[in-house]
């Protein structure tokens, strides 16, 4: 299995990636990746280069540039070039922590979306109290969707869920501000009726208080509301884990409580960090395309190749591919 690796891309390329790259490698066997970027500056990491190829460009796709112009004015970037990779065949999916649009744009006109998926959605995995998680789709690659587009949402979840987090019979919920089916706009209304009718085992709408209690395996919604419960997730996170640093830390009884309870707060730092279920999965597409958090470290960087590793050997894009033409190409 060969996947390609955006070096450059992220706050921290490229030394996170290429430690992230190196600890991949050692943890599976049976890959091999092609980290895309300037050699120099990675070989100031990569202490192993066993299964590791490095495809030299001084060319970088900045979090400033407008994406549809990067991507089709640097055909020789880091990101574009591993998208070319895979368009290619010569690697089965590939990673980037780098500008998002970009990477959406170069998923699109680079490796291509599969056949009667209109929109592909960007989709990462979130965490829930249990510890299980759950998909949500679509968290910005598209603001603007019709209901078939969130049907599509749906199978693609249902079929990543089943493959890669091992659910059987993933719970399909459509996001909206109340339960009962006549609730919200023309979109969720018109969608709740096409999920109601397709072979997924829709639970039904589901609010966004209940998001972390683990109410569906799979949430659906258009990509601006879907951006803005990422952002809200990941403030609130940040914010809550910031006012217990400041509350630990403002008297002497404090910090030794603090020394005490380190330990079992960073366990729950990392239960509420959905980067450890990896990054976030552009669905939709030909080939696996993963976008990995800007900020990305060393073990976000591996829980992206163990993702993408898992869409490639369970055949996930296969898998949509062959539920798609049978559910909705005519």
């Amino acid at each position: 299995m060969r996947l390609a690796i955006d070096a450059m891309g992220g706050d921290h390329a490229p030394k996170e990636i290429v430690l992230g790259a190196m600890k991949a490698v050692q943890e599976y066997k049976d890959i091999e990746v092609t980290l895309v970027g300037n050699e120099r500056q990675i070989k100031e990491y990569l202490t192993n280069q066993e299964r590791i190829q490095i495809l030299h460009t001084e060319e970088v796709i900045l979090g400033t540039d407008e994406p549809v112009r990067a991507v089709r004015r640097k055909k020789n970037s880091s990101m574009v070039l591993a998208a070319k990779l895979v368009a290619d065949g010569e690697a089965d999916g590939c990673i980037s922590a780098g500008n998002t649009g970009a990477l959406m744009a170069a998923g699109l006109f680079v490796v291509g979306r599969i056949e009667g998926i209109d929109r592909p959605a960007l989709s990462p995995t979130l965490p829930t109290i249990n510890g299980d998680g759950f998909t949500l789709l679509d968290v910005g690659a598209n603001v603007d969707a019709k209901p078939e587009n969130l049907l599509q949402y749906a199978i693609m979840g249902s079929i990543y869920s089943e493959k890669v987090r091992s659910i059987s019979k993933p719970r399909v919920g459509l996001l909206n501000i109340g339960t009962e089916e006549k609730k919200g706009t023309e979109l969720t209304k018109n969608t709740f009726h096409l999920l109601e009718n397709a072979a997924l085992n829709f639970v039904g709408n589901v609010e966004a208080r209940d998001l972390l209690d683990g109410v569906a395996d799979v949430v659906i919604t258009d990509g601006f509301t879907g951006n803005m419960v990422l952002k809200t997730i990941e403030g609130t996170a940040m914010s809550v884990f910031q006012m217990l640093k400041t509350a630990l830390s403002s008297s002497v009884k404090s910090k030794l409580a603090a020394a005490v309870l380190m330990p079992d707060l960073k366990k729950l730092k990392s239960k509420m960090d959905y980067s450890e279920y990896g990054g976030a999965g552009l669905f939709g597409l030909k080939a696996p395309v993963i976008k990995a958090h800007g900020s990305s470290d060393a073990n976000s960087i591996y829980n992206a190749v163990r993702q993408t590793r898992e869409m490639v050997d369970k055949k996930v894009v296969e898998t949509i591919k062959q539920t798609i033409e049978r559910e909705i190409v005519k």
